[in-house]
């Protein structure tokens, strides 16, 4: 017989069928079951559209009365594109109700599972909550500060090179481990790389995998130098082009804008762009998470400024030396291990002939 863990596990994997598609909403699975038999399935397949209860009510030609839904977040009670689904759920004599997460959203916050409760709902939360929480990191940093989660994303070589001596850096990571950075371009909502980027390599930075969607480009330009023959600029008409500076000059400004692109002007920092302040207003534009794909100075002004949530490091079984060959992290550094930005809960998988480490990114005690 089938346990409410099992049921879970089936609403987890229909939430990942979202993935990339619903920011800034949540990843959510829902799997409705009568007498022991799985009689509906559905989940949130894009922002703007039905959520996962809802999906799965409106794919059910059979009588719910009685049922148990089995929801990986608390279900929402409250009226924003779509109405409550803990409404629907009670509508439609639902008896039980599963929750994986709690929703952290104010709007939501307990009341979901209260609302359910007071109309005589038996509600089980909790179940498989590490499974459903590792759904949506993103939705539950931006949610709570309204500012986009940040993943830095950095390929190497074994002796910690991001180039050799002489600037090659294309390709230091397989095929295989390329494709799973494009998978992750179209899980984030904007990519972000430094304007030393553009001149160095005149990216895309779009993602290559067919039927995707595609993530903000963002540019961090301070004295607002990006070429305007550049890739990124020539292209803003067809992805969504963001350059963030310091330079408020509005005639230069219609230099980009008449290709498309969008300038944001931030606060300073040290003459640069003030990472936070940039962070906050693209929250703002509902930009909810940010693929960091600079060089080592971009990296080190980010984690210097604690905007960083997450980092990828891929590392190739490849060594090139060379005293004066970048490594990930430049900038001038931090001058004491005390002070070194700390990762935390290690995971590692083999892609190809490479290996990928994911961290967390301790958050910064207050000084």
């Amino acid at each position: 017989m089938k346990t409410d863990a099992d049921f879970m596990r089936q609403a987890i994997a229909l939430a990942e069928q979202g993935r990339g598609w619903t920011n800034p909403n949540p990843l959510v699975g829902c799997v409705i079951v009568k007498n022991g038999e799985v009689i509906a399935e559905g989940y949130h397949a894009r922002y703007g559209e039905f959520h996962a209860e809802r999906n799965a009510i409106l794919n059910c030609s059979v009588d719910l009365t009685g049922a148990t839904a089995y929801v990986t977040l608390e279900p929402c009670c409250h009226h924003g594109r779509t109405p409550p689904c803990s409404d629907l759920l009670i509508e439609r004599g639902i008896k039980r109700v599963v929750i994986g997460s709690s929703d952290p959203n104010p709007l939501v916050a307990g009341k979901g599972a209260k609302r359910l409760q007071g109309a005589g709902v038996e509600v089980v939360e909790g179940v498989l909550k590490g499974e459903c929480d590792r759904l949506n990191p993103i939705f539950f940093h931006y949610i709570q500060t309204q500012r986009p989660y940040v993943l830095l994303k950095y390929a190497m070589t074994a002796d910690g090179k991001i180039a050799t001596a002489s600037g090659q850096s294309k390709w230091i990571t397989g095929e295989q481990a390329r494709a799973k950075v494009q998978q992750t371009r179209h899980q984030y909502s904007a990519i972000m790389v430094g304007v030393e980027t553009v001149f160095t390599d005149d990216p895309m930075l779009n993602c290559r995998l067919p039927n995707a969607k595609q993530p903000v480009r963002i540019v961090c330009d301070s004295q607002l130098r990006t070429p305007l023959q550049s890739q990124l600029v020539q292209t803003a008409n067809q992805y969504r082009t963001i350059i963030a500076t310091l330079n408020g000059d509005t005639a230069l400004h219609q230099a980009y804008q008449q290709y498309g692109v969008e300038i944001i002007v931030t606060q300073a920092d040290n003459k640069r762009v003030d990472l936070p302040d940039l962070l906050q207003k693209l929250g703002e534009r509902q930009i909810d998470s940010l693929l960091l794909e600079g060089g080592s100075s971009l990296n080190f002004s980010a984690l210097r400024s604690g905007i960083v949530n997450k980092v990828h490091c891929y590392i190739a079984p490849k060594l090139v030396g060379g005293a004066m060959a970048k490594s990930p992290i430049g900038g001038e550094g931090i001058g004491e291990l005390a002070n070194a930005v700390q990762l935390e809960n290690p995971e590692i998988s083999v892609i190809g002939s490479d290996i990928l480490i994911e961290f967390d990114v301790q958050p910064q005690r207050e000084k």
